[in-house]
């Protein structure tokens, strides 16, 4: 039995793999697609099955800073829902957290910054603090044991998608593709991170096991995979 809780991807992207619209910031696939006829309709059906996944998530700072948390009020609603934050920056500021607080349940900030304003926010705002990097098995681990976390849907950038995948700590995949085919050298993919650079490095690569795939509405997929994580 595993010490830590089962682990899922749950992420949007194009037919080509891409997360994002384009190599900008001010480039965002939850605000554009919404604007592409042919895409646009069939979007929901992210939304619907985004409600259903797991009561604590793991989002990095970076995308909460892009989406802009940090520029919005107090949350009127509450939902019971865990969201743990790896924040090293920091991206996210004073006001993003006071949102994030009034929004979850409950929010933990992992970080390596000692000076980020988390450690002083208080309330249902706690922070687990790392000296020169994250230990995201270690990190995992904590969560189950101390904060009673069985089960984590993971919604990360590519990079973080693609360490977590390659350090064995992801479970299942279960992706939702849209009929886009974004293109273009430099723009975010579902898996990111420094490439394999010999057949010694083979063994890095990630084979996944097919559980179901439906045929969504507006040409929509909804892919589910089980990641086989050979030991």
């Amino acid at each position: 039995m595993q010490n830590r809780p089962h682990t899922t991807l749950f992420m949007l992207m194009s037919i080509d793999g891409k997360i994002t619209s384009g190599d900008s910031d001010s480039l965002d696939s939850d605000r554009d697609w919404k604007r592409i006829c042919g895409v646009k309709e069939g979007l929901y059906q992210y939304y619907d099955l985004e409600k259903q996944t797991d009561f604590c998530f793991l989002q990095s700072g970076r995308v909460f800073e892009k989406i802009g948390m940090n520029n919005r009020g107090p949350s009127v609603e509450k939902i019971p829902v865990t969201g743990v934050v790896i924040d090293n920056k920091p991206h996210l500021n004073a006001k993003g957290l006071r949102h994030l607080s009034t929004w979850l349940d409950r929010v933990i900030i992992a970080t390596t910054n000692p000076n980020h304003s988390a450690h002083t926010f208080g309330g249902n705002v706690q922070v687990i603090q790392y000296n020169n990097t994250i230990d995201f098995s270690a990190l995992l681990t904590e969560l189950k044991e101390n904060f009673d976390v069985d089960r984590v849907t993971i919604q990360t950038g590519g990079t973080l998608n693609g360490l977590l995948l390659r350090q064995g700590l992801i479970d299942e995949l279960s992706i939702i593709v849209a009929p886009l085919a974004v293109g273009g050298k430099g723009v975010s993919t579902l898996i990111d991170g420094e490439a394999i650079h010999s057949v010694n490095d083979l063994n890095k690569l990630k084979a996944l096991e097919l559980t179901s795939c439906d045929v969504l509405k507006h040409s929509f997929l909804h892919l589910r995979y089980t990641v086989l994580n050979y030991s």
